[in-house]
């Protein structure tokens, strides 16, 4: 098969379009042609990569995959040959403690398709298969697969742990990201009132097409002083950041007393110094969230199957064009997400 792979980190340069042996199933997996995989910001960083990342080389990158199952291993029941899917990238063990749960996020052996194992940069792809959902038919593949890491990673943080409620305030730190396209609609879906904050007019527009409520762009003033004012000195009820570093600050400060902050990326940097004493003088709440549960993935996919949520496709590539998504990716011109078609 066809696939995109590294042997080294670096930029964008190190992405090959090769041959590489297609993946057999196991006893429990499905083997997926894959007619489509999003990109991440994720996938930017893994080819970068950080101290203690371990990779097998050559290396795949891509966590996010929809398709048509070709073969299964003899134990898989459920799913057929010719069954149109998407894949849910958070892969586990399916028996520790938390697993039992339905906690398959916090899994002892967590792993995540495309950062710890091969990804979906290929033509084949082979996961477990009670990591698919099954796609209606003619649902688009890339808006399948441009809706999986994002959506599970805004409904789990967003709903499931942050229990957004009718009424409250949200503001969404970032306007163009996958992701941050998500949790507008998600909060929007909730009954909030959702505050965006934005690079430009003209990704603010978009936000606003998606049902951003309130649009502050912080090209042209102090986005926390802006969120401060415009909720009458209160502060929003959740801010979503997943910026990290350039951010955290005014993320801290945009919130009301007793209010959440979900914790969900640090695309800008890990590390900053914070003063601890805006976190219990204002009894704030701070939730740390990634990817979520196989129950909240096939939820929002229900979500988005059914109309009421959007992916949002900026720009649909062939697959040996990786390096150019790659770089389309870094410069953070896109609205929504990017995707790879073999």
């Amino acid at each position: 098969m066809k696939a995109v792979l590294f042997y080294e980190h670096g930029g964008p340069e190190v992405l090959r379009y090769e041959d590489f042996p297609t993946p057999e199933p196991g006893p429990e997996d499905v083997l997926i042609q894959v007619k489509a995989a999003a990109l991440n910001r994720l996938d930017l960083f893994v080819r970068q990569g950080w101290p203690g990342l371990k990779l097998a080389y050559p290396h795949i990158p891509g966590a996010d995959a929809a398709g048509v199952v070709v073969a299964v291993g003899e134990r898989v029941q459920d799913v057929a040959p010719g069954d149109r899917v998407v894949v849910n990238p958070t892969l586990s063990c399916g028996h520790c403690e938390f697993c039992m749960r339905g906690e398959d996020q916090l899994c002892a052996d967590f792993r995540l398709l495309g950062e710890h194992v091969r990804g979906s940069y290929a033509e084949y792809l082979a996961v477990p298969a009670r990591n698919v959902v099954k796609v209606p038919d003619g649902f688009p593949f890339e808006e399948a697969a441009a809706a999986g890491l994002v959506y599970v990673t805004a409904w789990h943080s967003l709903v499931t742990l942050g229990h957004v409620r009718p009424g409250e305030t949200v503001l969404v730190v970032g306007a163009g990201g996958g992701v941050n396209t998500a949790y507008i609609q998600i909060a929007k879906l909730a009954g909030a009132t959702v505050y965006v904050v934005g690079s430009s007019a003209e990704k603010l527009e978009r936000a606003r097409a998606l049902g951003a409520d309130v649009l502050i762009d912080r090209s042209q003033e102090d986005w926390s002083r802006a969120v401060f004012l415009k909720t009458n000195k209160r502060g929003v009820d959740i801010v979503v950041d997943n910026v990290g570093q350039a951010t955290w600050f005014g993320s801290i400060r945009a919130l009301r007393k007793g209010g959440r902050m979900l914790v969900v990326g640090n695309t800008s940097g890990p590390k900053f110094d914070l003063d601890i004493r805006y976190i219990f003088a204002k009894h704030l709440n701070i939730i740390g969230s990634t990817m979520g549960s196989r129950s909240d993935f096939a939820t929002v996919m229900g979500l988005v199957f059914a109309g009421k949520l959007r992916s949002i496709v900026d720009t649909v590539m062939p697959l040996s064009q990786a390096r150019a998504a790659h770089e389309r990716l870094a410069s953070q011109e896109h609205f929504g997400k990017i995707v790879l078609v073999p």
